[in-house]
């Protein structure tokens, strides 16, 4: 995993009996689900260190061993976000009963199909499995069945749910995070790396295990099963339509000719980048191109007075100068307009004066979700989508009723039981 994780004690769980009738209380966990006393830091794996698998013999080894294994598979896997281009993986840790731990270089070791079809009928235990999915689907590896345990600590009620602070607070073992953001891509690994890569997989089928009884008792198993479902069967996600209007910034540019140099500016550092296979962000800021687009410089003098540009040789200068000048030299025909809209509903603020009906089924609609998201003790957003709402309230069904609150819901993807919990908050609120 390659986000800093924060180890600090949580405060104690608070659970409900029925999460569909009664207000969330604080009460003693159950025996295993949380520890007292001073939790214990875990520096060494199990089985110490596994050596980094960088052959075919070495990876048919670890196939024939997984394959042989029973019960969950802990699967995780380190990217270099903010050093390397795209987000592939750099290393994947597996752990599994009977197998043992796995450290796996995905570089030298591309195609991890095989191991994906050993394992792929096993359950899955990752921590935020949305995050390592992608890059894990990349080199072959597609699970049927998941268990996220960071969902699984969302729905359960967990204030925080980093890893670090999920293994502290249920198991009573401190993880050591110190190199969560590291340069993975680094070869060959330093050995404190590796140490750290095992023992993120090293509790996370106990973790699995203490979460899953947890969400027993509060009634919410069902529902989480049908979230890790979901997890396992979404598509990859499709590329992003004009990624560059996510410039961090960009709601300082408001000229079409602007925009026009944002993009020209972000698609030449996105094309340097991938050359280099280096993070976009270490070739030009995203405040540089917002700084170039607001003022149009006509030369590189004048693009090296600008911040972000000060330090940059003669050579880029002229490059990151080239793209400006494409820019200012298109046809007015070739400009990119404002922002399409996407589809469903404005953006809140704007109701009031566009449809003050609507605002008011909103504003009725979000009380009510925070209200019962409060009562199950779980965040709104894993409830409902915020979306979800939003589009329910802007264009709600002809004739209210919980069938068609219930079949709007399921429309936009929600699963069955947040439909189940969520459509009499809507009723009431659009009837209102």
């Amino acid at each position: 995993m390659t986000d800093a994780e924060d180890t600090a004690a949580d405060s104690p769980l608070r659970t409900t009996r029925d999460p569909r009738q009664e207000p969330p209380a604080k009460e003693a966990p159950d025996e295993g689900v949380a520890t007292e006393g001073a939790p214990v830091p875990l520096l060494e794996p199990r089985d110490g260190i596994p050596p980094v698998v960088a052959d075919a013999e070495a990876f048919a080894a670890v196939v024939t061993a997984f394959a042989g294994g029973t019960g969950p598979v802990a699967v995780d896997a380190e990217r270099a976000s903010g050093y390397r281009y795209g987000q592939r993986a750099y290393l994947v840790q597996l752990r599994r009963d009977g197998a043992g731990s796995a450290l796996i270089d995905p570089v030298a070791c591309p195609d991890l199909s095989a191991l994906g079809a050993a394992i792929g009928e096993a359950e899955w235990v990752l921590h935020a499995a949305t995050q390592d999915l992608p890059c894990l689907r990349e080199i072959g590896m597609v699970p049927t069945l998941v268990f996220d345990t960071e969902l699984a600590g969302r729905l359960a009620g967990y204030p925080r749910v980093g890893l670090g602070a999920m293994v502290e607070n249920v198991l009573g073992y401190v993880l050591e995070k110190g190199h969560s953001a590291v340069d993975w891509s680094t070869r060959p690994l330093p050995e404190p790396w590796l140490r750290y890569a095992a023992l993120d997989v090293e509790l996370l089928v106990d973790l699995r295990d203490c979460l899953e009884k947890e969400l027993d008792r509060q009634g919410k198993l069902d529902w989480a099963r049908q979230e890790f479902a979901a997890i396992a069967a979404a598509p990859p996600a499709p590329p992003r339509k004009d990624p560059w209007r996510r410039t961090s910034g960009m709601h300082k540019v408001r000229r079409r000719r602007q925009l026009a140099v944002v993009r020209e500016l972000w698609q030449t550092r996105d094309r340097i980048a991938q050359r280099r296979d280096v993070s976009p962000g270490k070739v030009l800021g995203d405040a540089a191109i917002v700084e170039a687009a607001l003022a149009l410089p006509v030369n590189t003098a004048a693009l090296a007075q600008l911040p972000g540009f000060g330090r940059v040789g003669r050579r880029q200068l002229e490059n990151w100068q080239a793209a400006v000048d494409r820019a200012r030299a298109l046809p007015d025909s070739a400009l990119p307009g404002p922002g399409q809209s996407a589809a469903g509903p404005p953006p809140p603020r704007a109701w009031a004066d566009k449809d003050p009906a609507a605002a008011a089924r909103l504003s009725a609609a979000r009380a009510g979700v925070s209200a019962l998201a409060e009562q199950l003790n779980m965040p709104q957003e894993n409830l409902i989508t915020p979306d979800t709402v939003r589009r329910v309230c802007w264009e709600p069904p002809a004739v209210v009723s919980g069938e068609t609150v219930a079949a709007a819901l399921a429309g936009y993807g929600a699963r069955e039981w947040q439909i189940e919990q969520v459509t009499p908050v809507l009723v009431r609120a659009l009837g209102q």
